[in-house]
């Protein structure tokens, strides 16, 4: 416990005179759990908690802290030597890439005429990843899910499911209803853009205010 009041301790410090809820507004989690985690422990049960990778990438951004520093700060790395980010198999170009899954252990790359899965023995290699992912325009859309903006051809908003192929019978994926409202202009902008329907002359100029859209 005294780890986790630290490390609480350290949150806390970061945050400095800036209001819980401010740092909830930028990071999307809650002021009560911004704080539970600032006291290391849960106020209703008494249980000692830590955040998840994923907690810790959205406080790194709201404080503007190195991501990599507090995982390190919150135990996951000893040092940051210790971080490696897992190759891409070769046979897989992430530009071709419709979709990634997340396994327990595993990656899965889906493309148009390929499924390949990639075993991960180290929580770090999952999280260091999402940095890749990112960088190629993938989107989390799901706890597991993450989606190649470019690759959409179709957002269905009534069932909460992207396509990539234009057929009549393709197969979709389903996301979260968070994610979904929280992207939704988007996903249809991306899906128009990706089939020529968009009327945007500059495509590069669009491209860029529509990334611009996805870190406001």
């Amino acid at each position: 416990m005294e780890q986790s009041n630290q490390f609480g301790k350290f949150l806390e410090t970061l945050r400095g005179k800036i209001s819980l809820r401010k740092v909830a507004n930028k990071c999307g989690l809650s002021h009560a759990y911004i704080r539970d985690l600032e006291l290391g422990r849960n106020r209703t049960t008494n249980d000692v908690i830590k955040p998840s990778p994923d907690t810790l990438r959205k406080l790194a951004q709201a404080y503007q802290y190195p991501y990599t520093d507090l995982l390190i700060k919150a135990g996951y790395l000893e040092e940051a030597s210790t971080m490696q980010i897992p190759p891409t198999p070769r046979s897989v170009q992430l530009d071709a890439v419709w979709y990634v899954e997340f396994g327990i252990k595993s990656i899965t790359y889906v493309s148009g005429d390929s499924v390949v899965e990639e075993n991960v023995e180290s929580l770090v290699a999952f999280t260091s990843f999402i940095d890749t992912l990112i960088e190629h325009d993938f989107v989390k859309l799901d706890m597991h899910l993450f989606v190649n903006l470019h690759k959409i051809k179709k957002y269905a908003p009534t069932e909460g499911k992207l396509f990539f192929d234009s057929a009549e019978d393709a197969s979709g994926v389903t996301i979260a209803a968070l994610p979904q409202k929280k992207y939704h202009q988007i996903l249809l902008d991306y899906a128009a853009l990706n089939t020529g329907q968009s009327t945007e002359t500059n495509s590069g100029a669009y491209l860029s205010s529509l990334k611009a859209k996805l870190f406001t």
